[in-house]
């Protein structure tokens, strides 16, 4: 019995050793830099976005598209932060985009004069004149999107409405049927951003 039991004890003991010369010595130096290894890095933990909410009703019409900038991308966020603390869910982002891409290609516009409408200026070309704020207010995207969503709040079922009938509410445009063609990239972009 003695045998079987030292040669259990050698075998693990060797095992042990073969393990460590396979394996090599555990010092700093043998141990490959993690900095110097490029890794993929995934986001399983980022929630999605429930995109029935994003458009309910489904589109209306021939939808447009535009390619953004980083400085278009940044409004996007912008959008989409002050819709969060506005307490307001990702319907009223894409809402809120899909103005903003109509009014201004998320472009935070200053005065144009001629090539204006009258005062209008910022994402959603809101006008100091209208009462929407100052000119350094309504260039804001953080205000100017809390000014366009505290008139959102205000319309009766909003939710429930088409896109386009919602933002015409608010805004008060010569087109009201324009805003429905951006539905789909506000969605997208909210779908791509809510989380991020």
């Amino acid at each position: 019995m003695n045998t079987i039991i030292r040669k259990s004890v050698l075998g693990v003991a060797g095992l042990a050793f073969a393990g460590g010369v396979f394996a090599g010595p555990a010092t700093a130096q043998a141990v490959p830099s993690v900095e110097s290894t490029p890794v993929a890095v995934v986001q399983a933990d980022k929630p999605s976005v429930d995109k029935g909410k994003l458009i309910p009703h489904g589109v209306q019409g021939a939808q447009s598209h535009v390619d953004l900038s980083d400085e278009q991308v940044a409004n996007v966020k912008a959008i989409i932060a002050a819709t969060k603390k506005a307490g307001m869910d990702e319907r009223a982002a894409v809402v809120s985009i899909a103005t903003a891409l109509q009014e201004s290609k998320l472009e935070n516009l200053g005065h144009l004069g001629d090539r204006n409408d009258h005062d209008s200026q910022g994402l959603f070309q809101q006008r100091p004149s209208s009462g929407w704020g100052t000119v350094e207010q309504i260039t804001d995207p953080e205000y100017s999107t809390m000014a366009f969503l505290k008139g959102l709040k205000q319309v009766d079922g909003w939710q429930d409405m088409p896109l386009t009938k919602a933002a015409q509410t608010v805004q008060v445009s010569a087109y009201p049927d324009h805003y429905a063609q951006w539905e789909q990239q506000a969605a997208d972009l909210v779908a791509e951003h809510w989380n991020s």
